[in-house]
């Protein structure tokens, strides 16, 4: 037997992810991977012509890298500095220049500042909340393009359900696959939470369990266990190619069976899947201690970096989609790396989190960079929401200490990077205090269409949910990719 390895537990319809993702007597007993590959090349995609939005970064990105810092970081205290703003906004730390002339960041990113020439920053994402003002709702809806319809008698969002709008990584990995055997589509290296709720908008929802990302939930700055991503030692490699060889042999000489043997033949699906376990490409990119010490000290020894490093390595093996969510969870607490700073904002921000925030992005550009691999990466770096702009105050309900900040996604800010996007420029703009866009406000939702956009995918394209109805993969109410991005 081959595995690959997956979260324990269920999905939301009752199937475990190691039971989706597992190769047993060439699939004669459940459904096996290549099962999932031959249902996932049937499903139904009605693709839209990109008409007049194949412009402006269109299809120039092979992959994507989606940076989620969940648990919303101050835009102020991080990438959107006020030091001419009231004290009560501008907070603690001072603004630094970059090495773009005219872009600052606040003085706890120094070595982003020296990076900022291989990125954009949106400096004027904003939406206005519809129902819940939490953070689950707005993981939904910055993970799928769509606001979240329901909610449960707590107040809380539901957990995962088979029919939620699919995360973007999953619709990608359905219309655009991997042109190598190689994971598609990767989250780690924990989930997203609010209390507990955990994962609302990271399935593939009712596109179905075949198109969930692998979820690879362990601590890349520990020991890796790979033991699940190894052929298992008493079914070598030697024997399954035996096995393969056979069973082309038999395909040839009786075509007239073809129909009765589907599930032993090795059609191309099995083919697809076991050149995915067998070709040892996914395991050697989960391998860190392939990479030299320089590189992970570049990185960070914490999880944030050592994440962003294994999702480069991921991109480079050939994944499409990889988002590395920050570890530390919403309603945490801030002095253990949380950035949802309501209890405390400045101590937190300059001694745990924008380190690790600093180290990891700044080493992601410039690796990426020195690759070539940024030329085809998009990367996108954003939290769910800003933090409010005046201290000690509550926007959202929650109380707030005298230096703490409440949520805010009136206006924050976005990182974006590669794949055709403008280097070392500013798009849009916010006022006085950051409180609202000045110019050029963007959607979240509009952020996925430009996802989309990039890898030539038209964000307009209908597919068919689990009752049969035409939906476009982002809510087109909040507009059109953001094609002023690029080059």
């Amino acid at each position: 037997m081959i595995s690959i390895p997956g979260q324990s537990g269920s999905t939301c319809d009752g199937f475990s992810r190691r039971e989706f993702l597992r190769i047993g007597g060439m699939g004669m007993a459940g459904i096996s991977l290549a099962d999932i590959l031959r249902l996932q090349a049937t499903a139904s995609v009605v693709p839209q012509s990109a008409g007049a939005n194949a412009k402006g970064g269109w299809g120039k990105a092979k992959n994507i890298m989606f940076v989620f810092l969940q648990g919303g970081p101050s835009h102020i205290d991080i990438w959107d500095p006020k030091p001419d703003a009231p004290s009560n906004v501008r907070g603690e730390f001072k603004p630094i220049k970059s090495n773009v002339p005219g872009i600052w960041l606040s003085e706890v990113m120094p070595q982003l500042a020296k990076q900022m020439d291989k990125a954009t920053l949106i400096r004027s994402m904003s939406y206005t909340p519809a129902g819940l003002f939490n953070h689950t709702a707005a993981h939904y809806q910055m993970m799928t393009g769509y606001e979240p319809g329901r909610v449960s008698p707590s107040g809380q969002l539901e957990p995962p359900a088979p029919n939620d709008f699919p995360h973007i990584g999953a619709q990608i990995s359905r219309i655009k696959p991997p042109e190598v055997p190689m994971l598609p589509f990767v989250v780690l290296p924990r989930p997203t939470q609010e209390s507990n709720v955990i994962g609302k908008g990271s399935t593939a929802g009712f596109l179905g369990a075949a198109y969930d990302p692998y979820y690879f939930y362990q601590d890349p700055n520990q020991e890796i266990k790979l033991d699940d991503l190894s052929m298992r030692k008493e079914v070598p490699k030697e024997r399954l190619e035996r096995r393969a060889t056979l069973l082309k042999t038999v395909e040839s000489q009786m075509p007239d069976m073809e129909k009765a043997v589907e599930k032993f033949a090795l059609d191309k699906y099995y083919q697809k899947a076991f050149d995915l376990v067998s070709s040892g490409r996914a395991r050697d990119a989960f391998d860190l201690t392939k990479e030299s010490s320089k590189t992970r000290d570049r990185y960070g020894r914490h999880t944030f970096g050592q994440g962003l490093l294994l999702g480069r390595r991921l991109i480079e093996a050939g994944t499409r989609f990889v988002q590395v969510n920050w570890p530390a969870v919403a309603n945490g607490n801030p002095t253990v790396d949380a950035f949802d700073t309501h209890a405390a904002n400045f101590g937190p921000l300059r001694n745990l989190h924008c380190p690790k925030l600093d180290s990891g992005l700044s080493a992601l550009l410039e690796d990426l960079d020195q690759r070539g691999l940024l030329k085809e990466t998009l990367v996108v770096a954003i939290g769910e929401f800003g933090r409010s702009p005046r201290l000690g105050v509550s926007t959202s309900g929650n109380g707030n200490a005298p230096d703490g900040r409440d949520h805010w996604p009136y206006c924050y800010t976005a990182m974006v990077a590669g794949a055709g996007v403008s280097r070392g420029t500013l798009y849009g703009k916010s006022d006085a205090t950051a409180s609202s866009p000045a110019e050029k406000p963007v959607h979240p939702v509009q952020l996925l269409a430009t996802m989309y956009h990039a890898l030539g995918i038209d964000p307009h394209t209908i597919v068919y949910n689990h009752l049969n109805q035409p939906r476009e993969l982002v809510d087109a109410r909040f507009g059109d990719p953001v094609t002023g991005l690029f080059v």
